[in-house]
């Protein structure tokens, strides 16, 4: 079964953009093309980023509807909106953008990384449209304002907790490793932007998951795949409770990327030693996605 992989980022025009810090480049089309054949991925699913901070790169929703345009047998796209966007206001009619990219073929929004706290009223003005547009949200979680990139919220997540509950008709995806930390209850602030190691004590993360039937899950980055290898027993687990919730990605962001390999690997090997069903490892692989994404 090919897979749909939820979480991926490219640039149009590679020969005109900068390198990030560390001499690293987005993927241009090919290289990301190249992965997912490399992973037996159909479908990559494009996320345009459009809020400036911490960003050394920004990639419009424009130009992700041309490159799908142009590729429409191997990606589909999301919107990105910045809650700060129109008249920097948390009465902004944000469903009148929304509304634009998804008669344009956008199945969802995000990934959001604006830094603004998870229940700032910008933020919750963007919650409340994308539910009003029946349209999932991909959020990054940051520990902190500064040094990092994402939209805030503190240790155990209580203001995402606040817009689950004010938002039962939103479908918030979780990712980053913010969010994948707390899949433990060890976790420390100082802990919130690395790859905790070690078995997993149930965190808060899973305990949401339970609670609130809008909250979902994005595997990808080394954040996603970390909390699932640091302990192959607790995330078989954790896999088969949430199976309908969780949703394949890989978030690929230079050709010196290599936890995704990895990450393959072991989900495969949860299914060759009857850790994880065969049917719960193709809803997250594929299932789940084809059926957000409206693919038969």
């Amino acid at each position: 079964m090919k897979k749909i992989d939820l979480h991926c980022h490219v640039i149009q025009y590679p020969q005109y953009a900068p390198t990030s810090l560390r001499g690293q480049q987005i993927l241009s089309v090919e290289e990301q093309l190249s992965v997912l054949d490399k992973l037996n991925t159909e479908i990559g699913v494009l996320l345009p980023c459009v809020s400036y901070e911490s960003q050394w790169l920004l990639n419009t929703n424009e130009s992700y509807k041309s490159i799908v345009d142009a590729n429409p047998d191997r990606f589909m796209w999301f919107c990105n909106i910045d809650p700060r966007m129109g008249e920097y206001s948390s009465k902004t009619d944000l469903s009148f953008f929304i509304n634009h990219f998804k008669s344009l073929g956008a199945k969802g929004v995000g990934e959001i990384t604006t830094p603004l706290y998870a229940d700032d009223p910008m933020m919750d003005n963007l919650f409340y449209h994308c539910a009003q547009c029946d349209m999932p949200v991909l959020i990054h979680i940051a520990p902190q304002h500064g040094d990092t990139y994402g939209i805030v919220d503190d240790l155990g997540l209580p203001r995402f907790e606040k817009m689950l509950k004010k938002h039962p008709d939103m479908k918030l995806i979780g990712h980053s490793a913010a969010f994948w930390g707390e899949i433990s209850d060890d976790l420390t602030q100082n802990m919130r932007n690395d790859y905790p190691t070690g078995k997993v004590k149930e965190g808060r993360m899973p305990k949401l998951m339970r609670e609130y039937g809008n909250l979902y899950a994005d595997l990808s980055a080394g954040s996603g795949s970390n909390a699932m290898m640091r302990d192959p027993e607790y995330a078989a687990k954790f896999l088969t409770e949430f199976a309908d919730r969780i949703y394949y990605g890989t978030d690929v962001c230079s050709v010196h990327n290599t936890f995704q390999y990895e990450f393959d690997v072991f989900l495969i090997k949860l299914v060759d030693d009857k850790m994880l069903s065969r049917e719960n490892y193709e809803k997250i692989i594929r299932k789940n996605a084809a059926k957000l994404l409206g693919i038969e």
